[in-house]
């Protein structure tokens, strides 16, 4: 823990500053490489991007598990979550020629929303359910990586035989590479940028996280409010900027596919967290306000895929309805968490 109240803020800005910056080149980077490559924004955007910008969340909620501080990292872990997926209304917002939810409506969109609601269920279910355990570790964190995988090989498949589309308008965005894919030096170039802007931003979140729990001791707010509120939004600074970076490039789906695929990326925190936290299982060790998360970021998921269906061209203020409903029970959600911890 830091010595003062003082440098514990300064530490945290300083390294979501870091976050925030080191972000906002790994959107343009991972639209070369998903043309470049031929992986397509989609699967670039749900493995790559999306578990890269996670690295700072990642190392936030492991090390906060291995120090003992149960609540602390799964409500960083789902908060982050949250966060991202209204971050989306943002980037809505910053998007003006239609709304984000019509534009963006893809098969591999609507795969790895379809998926993160499934990989919500199972932490929920291992927090209410018997505390059964091997070694400490419940057999839900093996559960939720097997299920990323497989969900992510569905995802694959639907982008490259979808059984059905979305009805292509003036204003849907079609993820069509726009280079030949391409090798040697450029490429590795490329990739090596890529893992350096991502070790940057792993090395960042440990800071975040030994100055999230000095924060929460010399204040003596809860783990619940520093988690779900302050290091969460800190560590999902590069999904923000990454998302509205992707926007004005044009790069919907990529935009979309990072939040979603990050999204469910960061499930698999919990799962990560089980493992590094020694006091037994850690779902467990949770209280009513990280399932109260759980249950509004699955009602916020929901929303969003009922958007990429029902496809509102235009909303009011350059805002779909769905994205003005996230942002409003993000905000409200964890307003209460807030002021009620």
């Amino acid at each position: 823990m830091f010595e003062s109240l003082t440098l514990s803020i300064s530490v945290f800005l300083i390294a979501a500053a870091v976050i925030a910056v080191v972000g906002t080149t790994m959107a343009s980077t991972a639209d070369r490489l998903a043309d470049e490559t031929g992986l397509g924004e989609a699967l670039m955007g749900a493995l790559f991007l999306g578990g890269s910008t996670s690295l700072a969340g990642i190392v936030t909620s492991v090390t906060a598990a291995a120090g003992g501080h149960a609540e602390l990292a799964i409500s960083s872990a789902l908060g982050g979550i949250a966060a991202q997926t209204a971050f989306l209304s943002i980037a809505d917002l910053a998007y003006g020629k239609a709304n984000l939810t019509h534009a963006a409506a893809s098969v591999p969109n609507l795969m790895q929303a379809t998926l993160l609601v499934a990989l919500l269920a199972i932490p929920l279910m291992a927090m209410s359910g018997p505390d059964v355990s091997v070694f400490g570790i419940h057999p839900a964190s093996f559960l939720i990586p097997a299920a990323y995988i497989f969900g992510l090989r569905l995802a694959a498949e639907a982008q490259t035989t979808p059984m059905w589309w979305p009805r292509r308008t003036a204003e849907t965005q079609v993820d069509e590479p726009k280079a030949e894919k391409s090798g040697g030096t450029r490429l590795t170039v490329l990739w090596l940028r890529f893992a350096l802007l991502a070790a940057l931003l792993a090395g960042a979140g440990y800071f975040v996280a030994e100055a999230g729990i000095s924060i929460s001791m010399h204040t003596g707010l809860s783990e619940t409010v520093v988690g779900g509120l302050f290091t969460a939004l800190s560590t999902a600074l590069p999904e923000l900027v990454t998302t509205i970076a992707a926007v004005r490039r044009g790069a919907l789906t990529l935009a979309v596919s990072g939040v979603i695929g990050g999204n469910s990326f960061d499930v698999m925190l919990v799962a990560f967290s089980d493992f590094a936290y020694r006091q037994g299982s850690i779902y467990h060790a949770l209280a009513q306000p990280q399932i109260f998360a759980i249950a509004l970021t699955i009602l916020m998921t929901g929303i969003l895929v009922l958007g990429l269906l029902r496809r509102e061209t235009h909303g009011i203020g350059n805002i779909s309805f769905e994205s003005f409903l996230i942002l409003l029970l993000y905000l409200g959600g964890f307003s209460l968490l807030f002021f009620g911890g």
